[in-house]
């Protein structure tokens, strides 16, 4: 009997086991942490759903293909009949210029952000092709020619496109005549004698959502926006040339000539795609709040296994055996911050719900340590140490570039400091 109770006192006692206890709490708390982090994922899922909703009725991610000549025309087969053929003839000079207006819109609890494009393009066509067709044996089918102009989402024209050819205006109609360069857009009938050289120009009024590319059919394509959004980024094929982003907004240029593509300036038909040369501008959140709460419960097994080692450091230096019920709670409410920092941050500013979630998790586990340990230096150490893991965690998540590098720098001063600590405990006693 003696011996029984002298190994129940041994495991009871028994630092090891008292770490091997911690160790399995706080891989058993990864399943609540695991859960909090599918919450996160289904909130994100939501607000992307809601996103679709709204840019399906306001408009899609836009990108411009325009403006492109079309003319149809006949060439003789060798059975004496004629084939119906299309010729697509780009423009020699493009300019686009044009100012992106960006709004907030809120459905819920999510944020979608929206735009208002207001372009101007100009140029001109060099038309030797277009001669050798008006010549050929078939001749011009229907002594007409269409610009066109190609828009992925119709519904976001706010105003009627009229394009001026060589100083006379063609009110645009909607739909391609083919679909071989793009599948959506209008086109405006400019009569066949006007074929040659020819001087364009037209604006777009044009809703849109999250992104504006466009399709560099000049045989050199200039482009210049600018907004009053503060974070783009700038994606596609082609960089800016020259860009400017502050607080105030951004400016940006792109020049593109047509030796960076791979199409020529006219083809028959649909032997040529353009798709895969667009450039253009993203109107993003460079971390929103849900990849934000993703990003710090990543770090929820440091947070417990480090308050875990706060506790039982605490209990060996002031000779307090505390039961593992106590770790339990202490690593519930850890887990319970992400949850709450999630929900804050739907209706708030994310560093306001982190202060907010941080500072009520704090003050639990400090009075609930103060209640166990009853010592005062006991809760110092226990809410300093809370403080500077929450500190540390704020501010990787403030860092986007250099997050990685902070972070490996903030553990490896962490173990330092364990290592310190743990460096004088005997721990066979």
């Amino acid at each position: 009997m003696e011996t029984l109770e002298k190994a129940v006192n041994w495991f009871n006692n028994s630092t090891g086991v008292k770490l091997a206890v911690i160790a399995v709490l706080t891989m058993l708390l990864l399943i609540p942490a695991a859960m909090i982090m599918d919450l996160i994922r289904e909130r994100e899922q939501r607000r992307d759903a809601t996103i679709i909703e709204v840019t399906e009725i306001w408009g899609n991610k836009q990108t411009i293909s325009a403006p492109f000549i079309t003319i149809p025309y006949e060439v003789a087969q060798l059975n004496g009949e004629l084939a119906l053929q299309y010729l697509h003839v780009l423009p020699s000079d493009l300019s686009i210029e044009g100012e992106v207006i960006p709004e907030i819109r809120n459905r819920g609890n999510f944020k979608v952000v929206i735009y208002t494009a207001r372009l101007h393009f100009s140029g001109y066509f060099e038309t030797p092709g277009l001669f050798a067709v008006k010549s050929g044996s078939g001749g011009v089918s229907g002594n007409t020619m269409w610009l066109e102009i190609g828009i992925p989402d119709m519904r976001g024209i706010n105003k009627e496109i009229l394009v001026n050819w060589n100083g006379s205006e063609y009110a645009g109609v909607p739909g391609l005549m083919t679909d071989d360069i793009y599948n959506s857009g209008i086109h405006a009938l400019i009569p066949a004698e006007f074929i040659g050289n020819g001087q364009f120009s037209f604006d777009i009024d044009l809703n849109g959502s999250q992104a504006l590319n466009f399709v560099p059919l000049g045989k050199n394509t200039n482009v210049k926006l600018h907004s009053a959004w503060s974070s783009p980024s700038f994606a596609g094929a082609f960089l800016p040339d020259d860009r400017e982003v502050n607080d105030d907004g951004f400016t940006a240029e792109w020049s593109v000539l047509h030796l960076n593509r791979n199409y020529p300036q006219e083809w028959t038909d649909d032997q040529y795609k353009v798709d895969q040369s667009a450039f253009g501008v993203e109107l993003i959140t460079p971390v929103d709040n849900y990849q934000k709460s993703m990003r710090s419960a990543k770090y929820a097994v440091m947070f417990i296994a480090l308050t875990f080692l706060v506790f039982l450091f605490a209990e060996i230096k002031n000779k307090t055996r505390i039961h593992a019920i106590h770790y339990l709670l202490a690593g519930l409410a850890l887990c319970i911050f992400y949850s709450l920092l999630t929900a804050l941050s739907e209706h708030m500013a994310f560093n306001l719900s982190f202060l907010i979630a941080s500072l009520v998790i704090i003050t639990m586990i400090t009075l609930y340590a103060h209640g166990i340990f009853k010592k005062s230096t006991v809760t110092l150490v226990v809410l300093l140490s809370l403080i500077a893991l929450y500190t540390f965690l704020f501010v990787i998540l403030q860092l986007a570039d250099y997050a990685l590098l902070f972070g490996n720098i903030g553990l490896v001063i962490i173990l330092a400091i364990v290592m310190y600590f743990a460096r004088k405990i005997n721990w066979y006693s």
